[in-house]
């Protein structure tokens, strides 16, 4: 047989098979009936598939028990306008619909799951935990009552006035960690994620916050006045905060350093990090290295008290309301104890030191994404310095006008 001639055999051939394919295909589609309403389109050889006319999408429709037992039809998208698509995902859908719904229980038998498993829960930080059991006693103060119903009653409307009731009275960001907490509960008290109402209300905006700290004359005068007030525990309070602006340590971590972890032949200091994870991989510590201004404190304090190796460097746990009473004497912005750690970070990024460096020595372990948004500005004083330096050349000259 020729070449040519049995080529276009072939695709003869071809072409009546793609049509014949194509006629079934169609076929299938045209075989339909039409609800009174001309709204719902289905198919006659394709049982349980619908189409909703106005807009195109396919449903999924099947027979299901009832609260009495009789059974009832019901219907679900199959969130796709293609008909081959939606036969596809028909199968699995129908399973869906048809599977037994979970035992619904009331607000206090997802609470008790959910209770278990933060407690159980290995990946979670001392401090989450506690963070967790806080949002669940506030949620029942703001809803009395909440624990004895039933998850199914708990509407939308009522989820949107309790979420506006509790922004009035918490911060942003625990408002948004409470209804991630009752999200949790009310999924573990049965209710699937459509059904679920607190999947309904949006969480709110964080702004960054603009620190405001002080320059390094206002923050030494902050500590002076702070060592001179005449309290019983003057001086202990302004090397609590010397010892926190130099490190950069937590408050929790400050408490734990002891004169042995002081390695001044390394110039190191040895930090048990607060926020280590009991399941993760990251260290239970990290080194610091001693800043200059660090090391001469360390000496001078160390000269004055002749400590012993497991005595502790920080001698109180907390200088709060000194530290607050010694800014408004001095007449600069208030400082808390995490400030101290954002002044410690400010200082070094504006010394010209890169900012994932900063965040190791933090115990940040995201690489510097939080020091990055944290700490990736400056403060005007300085900003404004670096502005100073840029120059334009004659650039400069013709913006003058000449």
């Amino acid at each position: 047989m020729h070449t040519a001639f049995a080529y276009r055999k072939v695709l003869v051939l071809m072409t009546n098979s793609n049509n014949t394919q194509s006629a079934v295909a169609s076929s299938s589609r045209k075989l339909t009936t039409t609800s009174g309403d001309g709204k719902w389109e289905t198919f006659v050889k394709v049982a349980g598939l619908m189409r909703y006319v106005p807009n195109g999408m396919y449903y999924a429709r099947a027979k299901v028990p009832g609260k009495n037992g009789k059974p009832v039809v019901t219907r679900a998208s199959l969130e796709t306008d293609v008909f081959t698509v939606a036969k596809d995902r028909l199968r699995l859908k129908v399973k869906e619909l048809r599977k037994p719904k979970a035992e619904l229980g009331t607000f206090a038998d997802g609470r008790l799951k959910f209770d278990q498993a933060t407690d159980t829960r290995r990946d979670l930080a001392e401090s989450s935990r506690v963070y967790r059991h806080r949002c669940v006693d506030c949620i029942v103060r703001s809803l009395p009552g909440i624990e004895f119903r039933r998850v199914d009653t708990i509407t939308e409307a009522e989820m949107q006035k309790w979420a506006k009731a509790y922004a009035d009275k918490y911060s942003a960001p625990f408002c948004n960690g409470s209804l991630n907490v009752f999200r949790e509960i009310l999924s573990m008290a049965g209710l699937k994620h459509d059904e679920n109402p607190a999947y309904k209300i949006k969480r709110l905006g964080v702004p960054q916050k603009e620190l405001e700290l002080p320059t390094a004359d206002q923050f030494a005068k902050v500590v002076e006045a702070m060592r001179h007030s005449g309290a019983a525990t003057c001086k202990a309070n302004a090397d609590l905060a010397m010892f926190l602006a130099l490190s950069g340590a937590r408050k929790k971590e400050a408490w734990g350093v002891a004169w042995r972890d002081a390695d001044f032949d390394k110039n190191e200091i040895v930090i048990s990090c607060a926020k280590r994870r009991t399941a993760s991989q990251e260290r239970r510590t990290r080194r610091v290295p001693m800043v200059p201004a660090m090391r001469t404190f360390l000496e001078r304090l160390k000269a004055e008290l002749s400590p012993k190796p497991d005595d502790l460097i920080c001698r109180v746990k907390t200088c709060d309301e000194a530290l607050t009473a010694a800014c408004k004497k001095v007449g600069c912005p208030r400082l808390t104890h995490h400030d101290l750690r954002h002044l410690f970070a400010t200082f070094c990024i504006e010394a010209g030191i890169d900012v994932p460096l900063v965040s190791r020595w933090l115990g940040h372990s995201d690489g510097g994404a939080l020091a990055m948004k944290t700490y990736g500005h400056l403060r005007r004083e300085h900003s404004q310095l670096m502005a100073s330096r840029v120059t334009f050349g004659a650039l400069a000259v013709v913006s003058q006008g000449r």
